[in-house]
C-alpha cells in the first residue's frame, strides 16, 4: 500500500493537473455546454473508465514497453488522431447539411445507447501521452517497502476517482453556463459545427505533438 504520508500531495498534485486544459476538458465543457451535464457525465464516466485501464496496463508494465519502443506511441498517437478527425468530420458534415435545429434539448441516440461513453474512453485511451504520463506519475509515489504493482493499482484508481469528480463539477458548471448562452445567443444549432472544428484541432494537435 502507499504510505499514507504522501497522499495529501498526491492528491493536490491530481487536482492541480485535473484542472489544467486538455483534450479532455475540452471535450467535456463542449458537450455539456451544448448537450447538459448529463453528456458531461457521460463523457467523465467514459474518461474514468479509461484511466482504470490504464493503470491496469501500467501495472502489468505497458507503459515501460512504449517508452522503450517509441513506433508503439506513434502508432497509437496516429490511430488517435484519425478517430477524432474522423468525429469532427463528421460532425461537420451534420451541420452542414443542417440535419438537426437544434442541439441544446437533444436526447439523442448517442447519449442514450452509451455513444457518449465510448466517445469519452476512446478520447482518453487513445492519447498515448495519457499513458506515458499514468507510467511515470504513479511511480513517483511509490516506495520498496511493499508491491508495486498494488501501489500502482491503488494510486492510479484515486487518480481516476478524483479526476472523475473535477470532471462532473466541471460538467455542471458549464452545463449551466451553455444555458445562459443558449438562450442569449442561440448557439444551439451550430452545436456540431463548433464541435466539429474542436475535434479537427485536437486531431492536428495530437498528430503534430512530440
Amino acid at each position: 500500500m502507499p504510505e499514507l504520508t504522501i497522499l495529501p500531495l498526491f492528491i493536490i498534485t491530481t487536482i492541480l493537473l485535473a484542472i489544467s486544459p486538455g483534450p479532455d476538458l475540452v471535450l467535456i465543457s463542449a458537450y455539456s455546454s451544448g448537450q447538459g451535464f448529463a453528456a458531461g457525465a457521460r463523457l467523465a464516466l467514459g474518461i474514468f473508465i479509461a484511466g482504470i485501464v490504464q493503470t491496469l496496463a501500467v501495472a502489468l508494465g505497458l507503459g515501460q514497453l512504449m517508452q522503450q519502443f517509441p513506433p508503439i506511441v506513434m502508432a497509437i498517437k496516429l490511430l488517435g488522431a484519425l478517430y477524432l478527425a474522423w468525429l469532427g468530420i463528421n460532425m461537420l458534415k451534420s451541420w452542414w447539411v443542417d440535419k438537426s435545429t437544434s442541439k441544446t434539448d437533444l436526447n439523442s441516440d448517442e447519449n442514450v445507447s452509451g455513444g457518449l461513453v465510448l466517445k469519452g474512453f476512446l478520447n482518453n485511451l487513445m492519447n498515448p501521452k495519457a499513458l506515458l504520463f499514468f507510467s511515470v506519475f504513479l511511480v513517483q509515489f511509490t516506495h520498496s517497502n511493499s508491491s508495486l504493482t498494488l501501489q500502482i493499482l491503488v494510486l492510479g484508481t484515486l487518480l481516476s476517482t478524483l479526476v472523475l469528480l473535477v470532471n462532473l463539477i466541471f460538467a455542471v458548471s458549464f452545463s449551466k453556463l451553455g444555458k445562459v448562452l443558449a438562450g442569449r445567443f442561440r448557439l444551439g444549432r451550430h452545436f456540431d459545427g463548433v464541435l466539429g472544428v474542436l475535434f479537427v484541432t485536437l486531431a492536428a494537435r495530437l498528430a503534430t505533438s512530440k
